[in-house]
């Protein structure tokens, strides 16, 4: 049962002159909606003051706890325009139940996965002129919960705010270029017992001096191999790895180290039903490196809910490189990442229920 109503505020909306041209290339993450939705947590009273308004800079005093001691947990969503003129949100009770578990491990008030939804919903029922037409596009949403309070002491803090922003998404195409890999030998993204499992802001400050490493020997990401042994692939960037041998789709298993991704098992699901094999195993350096020299693993693809599917040309480590496959997008990859554009804009059966429609009033 939703305990938060996001009372909406009058805005002034962009020009849709304007907007749509704004909307032909939208990037990611440089253009944001009209609105944002809001709403507080106080220790005593819980959560209150739910509104959706004006997008607008926050005004925080340098003590507030969030800059200082990392309280900070997101989220991040899709939603489509559907072929009815609907919006559809992509599975947001499966985001809100992961948002729930990043906040309780950041000693964070849990937000109900009701009010998750309805947060996300109130953006999406104002700004709905904000999500593209064409396919590929998208509008993204990006929950977040940081700590509020204003003080020093080093403990949970007693104030949060929640927010809710919305940008408009570049394209993902059905041919997306290949990308380079950086297997790290230094860095490591997540140990046993951290926080590698939940979204907080800390795990991806963390990982940008790898990524510099990473474009310093000509890659685009960081492949991230475990703490322990510095053998086994977890992870690329923020993304899951999937592997591909023959009929056979291959993933690392679900850890205290690897985020469960959406999009993972949205591609776990969807290989199912394209007659695939899956399984969640562990995978060394070692056994990607002579799987592709002797093209047993023909194709390797990351996936998140931003890039969706990005295909693996090459990977790259200190002792040298390989390539993957042929170098370029394979057709199993190809075949994944439209079975699951084909669910998002409604030209495929929503067989798993993951489609969650908001009437806007555009």
């Amino acid at each position: 049962m939703t305990t938060l109503e996001f009372a909406p505020e009058r805005v002034e909306p962009m020009p849709a002159e304007q907007r749509e041209e704004l909307l032909r290339m939208p990037g990611f993450g440089s253009l944001y909606s009209d609105h944002m939705v809001t709403a507080r947590w106080t220790a005593g009273r819980g959560w209150h003051d739910a509104r959706t308004g004006p997008l607008a800079a926050f005004t925080l005093h340098p003590a507030t706890m969030a800059l200082h001691y990392g309280q900070t947990v997101f989220e991040g969503l899709k939603a489509f325009w559907r072929p009815d003129g609907q919006r559809a949100l992509f599975r947001p009770r499966d985001h809100a139940a992961r948002f729930a578990r990043s906040a309780r491990r950041m000693a964070m008030p849990e937000l109900a996965e009701a009010d998750f939804v309805a947060g996300v919903e109130a953006l999406l029922r104002v700004d709905g002129a904000w999500v593209p037409r064409p396919r590929g596009q998208s509008f993204y949403l990006r929950p977040f919960l940081i700590a509020a309070e204003t003080h020093l002491s080093n403990r949970p803090a007693e104030e949060y705010l929640f927010a809710v922003i919305g940008s408009p998404a570049r394209p993902a195409t059905a041919e997306p270029a290949p990308i380079r890999l950086w297997a790290s030998p230094e860095y490591v993204r997540a140990a046993d017992g951290g926080t590698g499992t939940i979204k907080c802001g800390g795990n991806y400050g963390g990982s940008y001096i790898a990524q510099r490493e990473a474009a310093a020997h000509g890659c685009d990401q960081v492949v991230w191999l475990d703490a322990r042994e510095r053998r086994y692939v977890e992870e690329v960037g923020g993304s899951n790895l999937f592997f591909v041998e023959g009929d056979r789709l291959v993933t690392p298993p679900l850890s205290g180290t690897l985020l469960a991704g959406i999009t993972r098992d949205s591609i776990l699901r969807l290989a199912g039903r394209l007659g695939l094999t899956v399984a969640e195993e562990p995978v060394t350096l070692d056994d990607w490196e002579r799987g592709c020299r002797a093209d047993r693993i023909t194709e390797t693809f990351a996936c998140g809910t931003a890039r969706a599917v990005a295909p693996v040309g090459h990977a790259v480590t200190p002792d040298g490189e390989w390539a993957v496959g042929d170098g370029t997008t394979g057709p199993v990859t190809r075949r994944l990442l439209n079975a699951l554009l084909d669910v998002q804009y409604g030209e495929a059966p929503d067989e798993f229920g993951w489609l969650h429609a908001v009437t806007t009033g555009s």
